[in-house]
């Protein structure tokens, strides 16, 4: 199984970056590429709460899969799985205090993969996914920084 691991120090502490990492139509705000959600069953960003999203993956601008939440842990942890016809991914972001900061680690699991996609993901990952999970986290850390 393809995974990637991203963590990234914020000068914030952690009930400052939870409303950023936890509300997952905020994603969009932290996104380098554009990325949008739209609910649609249950209170946005609680347990078992679904959603349709869409935004830009290598060969796909106009990406879109369906998800639900997972795990919603105040402060410290909030996941979701998503599905589309090439496979089925997991994403979990923890928050972690250090000192007067908060480590935010994102870790991504392509779960199942199917057809092509189970073959290019590796590379394509290597070597656009993990520059872009990077990225993605460098973002939020200076939106975070400079909303405090």
């Amino acid at each position: 199984m393809t995974s990637g691991e991203f963590t990234v120090r914020i000068d914030a502490q952690p009930e400052a970056v939870w409303p950023w990492v936890a509300d997952l139509s905020k994603h969009a705000d932290w996104s380098p590429k554009p990325y949008r959600i739209e609910w649609l069953e249950g209170a946005p960003n609680a347990v078992g709460s679904r959603f349709h999203s869409a935004g830009v993956i290598p060969g796909d601008q106009h990406h879109e899969n369906e998800g639900r939440i997972t795990e919603n842990q105040p402060i410290t942890r909030f996941a979701f799985r998503s599905s589309d016809p090439q496979g089925e991914y997991a994403h979990t972001y923890t928050l972690t205090p250090n000192g007067g900061g908060t480590d935010v680690t994102h870790r991504v699991e392509f779960v199942k993969m199917r057809g092509l996609a189970a073959v290019l993901l590796p590379p394509v990952f290597a070597l656009s996914g993990k520059p872009q999970g990077r990225k993605r986290m460098e973002v939020l850390k200076r939106k975070v920084e400079g909303s405090t």
